[in-house]
């Protein structure tokens, strides 16, 4: 299942516990004989603070007992235990902030309201967990269809790993899909293949297995003997996918993921969560409300400035004015991400012709004059204006207002490093602390770790403050400077003033005492007296933006 129907489940479970709260409270309401007509003695600041206050109070307690995030494994009952507690809290909350407020009309009597207060408690808490049981069942049985369903490549060939998947096997309600196993060659390996299962890799190519292929979760089920060796490498190349481990016997200690004991078909199972796995239940479901609320208000005001920009592209080139690229999203899944057509129709085919001019470090792509570029897409680009359509990506669930720019699939395969794949373990976005840190200007490296740097520090309130950020940077940081390829912490092929030492961009000829030369490789040449001819830039700062360069650790040594 990927993440954005994982969200979009949750989001509907929040609606569905909202619309029962407020039939609950108005079904009381008649049965107690209460009209709200007559309350006309309550302020205007009353009534907002207790309309505001109602959806605040349900979802902050549903979220505190765990019903905003996935009850997959849990059993029915305690989920109905869990729904119980949560509504009778939140009815003690709403019915005091009621009180607190004043909210019930001088004619009605204290036995009324305490009516009320019992009659709203059996209601919503009934009414939800009848709700939840119904969603519950129809979600077991969209999982018999194939529907909804995790990923689960189990490392271990022994007995007790066939066991655990047979289990899974066993309760396909629960919506786990086994893909294959991994282990290396023993002597049991002859029978486990006799018996049909499915060995996908061994522990050697296990990286390029998680490169390749769609895996949600890992059950790490090895024999004692030779568990703590393999399973802290499958550990380790997990957290760099970002994909959640589940071990049924030992505990490792970890930097990144969140560890957690949870109940699998009534065994207990060590839990490390991975990339939005690992974020916040709460958090999450506020980060998808407001990238479903603002991606359709925004498509909805920015309909004008679309139609204007399609006339633009229509006008000055042949072609479609979208642009659909195939690009790789939440844990390696691929999708379709839109742009207003900025390049030549055939742009693609062309790539390879222009492949020896890329500009920037690392597997991506990235020229300042790309000839496949036309007039009016070079002023889109400079604007960021053709990435506007994302919005439909991002209300469609493929992506986020924020996070890691999703990256076609050829320079995601270009990635040497496993580490660089973590970006691909949560949901990409639009922008992120790249595109308001310099955007094509950074290094690839620093690129990297900057999305590294959102993935561990993600908060709602980060992505309101990158949000915020955005728009400023891309008035003062225009879209089409690319970053220069750094060796021994210098940059490669620029051009460096005398005076200031400052990269230049200009072509234009200079009269001769103030002539610029070609960098050399260990330091920038020039000419002059008292030191004029030295370069000011420092092997660990980057030339463009005059910030410190942060080498992922394989650079470091």
């Amino acid at each position: 299942m990927s993440q954005h129907r994982r969200q979009f489940l949750l989001a509907f479970f929040q609606l569905i516990d909202l619309l029962i709260m407020v039939a609950a409270f108005s079904i009381a309401m008649k049965l107690t004989g209460i009209d709200p007509a007559s309350a006309t003695h309550i302020s205007e600041v009353s009534k907002f603070l207790f309309v505001v206050g109602l959806p605040i109070i349900w979802h902050w307690t549903f979220s505190f007992f765990g019903l905003y995030h996935t009850r997959r494994l849990s059993s029915g009952v305690l989920e109905a235990w869990d729904v119980f507690r949560a509504a009778s809290l939140s009815s003690l909350l709403i019915m005091s902030l009621g009180l607190i407020l004043e909210l019930a009309p001088p004619s009605v009597e204290q036995g009324q309201v305490r009516t009320f207060m019992l009659e709203f408690w059996m209601l919503v808490t009934g009414l939800t967990i009848v709700a939840r049981l119904l969603l519950r069942l129809a979600l077991e049985k969209a999982r018999l269809r194939g529907r909804n369903l995790r990923h689960v490549l189990v490392a271990g060939t022994n007995q007790r790993a066939l066991d655990f998947a047979h289990k899974l096997a066993a309760k396909p309600e629960l919506g786990y899909s086994v893909v294959g196993f991994v282990d290396d060659d023993w002597y049991g390996l002859g029978e486990f293949r006799q018996r049909g299962y499915r060995l996908v890799a061994n522990f050697e190519t296990l990286s390029e297995y998680l490169r390749d292929n769609v895996v949600d979760e890992m059950v790490v089920a090895l024999p004692f003997s030779s568990s703590y060796k393999r399973s802290a490498r499958i550990v380790s190349l997990c957290e760099q996918h970002g994909i959640t481990v589940r071990f049924v016997s030992q505990i490792f200690d970890v930097q990144l993921a969140k560890a957690k004991v949870e109940s699998f078909h009534e065994e207990p199972v060590f839990t490390l969560h991975m990339g939005e796995m690992a974020m916040e239940s709460s958090g999450m479901m506020v980060k998808r409300f407001m990238d479903l609320t603002l991606s359709l208000l925004a498509l909805i005001a920015l309909v004008p400035l679309f139609v204007l920009i399609a006339i633009g592209v229509k006008l000055t080139s042949t072609g479609p004015v979208l642009f659909a690229q195939e690009r790789v999203g939440l844990n390696k899944r691929r999708f379709k991400l839109f742009k207003f057509r900025t390049m030549v129709v055939d742009a693609e085919a062309r790539l390879a012709e222009i492949a020896h001019l890329n500009e920037v470090s690392g597997p991506v792509f990235k020229i300042a004059n790309d000839p496949r570029v036309t007039r009016f897409g070079s002023f889109l680009r400079k604007t960021s204006l053709d990435e506007l359509p994302q919005l439909i990506n991002v209300f469609l669930g493929d992506m986020s207002l924020v996070g890691p720019r999703p990256l076609p699939v050829r320079d995601y395969e270009g990635f040497d490093q496993d580490w660089h794949r973590r970006r691909v373990s949560v949901r990409p976005g639009i922008t992120c602390f790249w595109q308001v840190e310099g955007r094509s200007s950074i290094p690839f490296e620093k690129w990297m770790e900057l999305d590294m740097k959102y993935i561990d520090n993600w908060s709602p309130w980060l992505d309101l403050k990158l949000l915020f950020r955005t728009l400023p940077a891309l008035i003062t940081s225009p879209g089409d400077k690319v970053a220069q390829p750094i060796e021994n912490g210098r940059p490669l092929g620029r051009r460096c003033s005398r005076r200031s030492g400052r990269p230049r961009a200009s072509k234009k000829r200079t009269p001769r005492s103030a002539r610029v030369h070609r960098v050399r490789p260990g330091g920038c040449a020039g000419r002059g007296s008292l030191g004029a001819g030295r370069c000011s830039l420092r092997p660990d700062r980057d030339p463009i933006q005059g910030q410190k360069i942060i080498l992922p650790p394989f650079a470091r040594s």
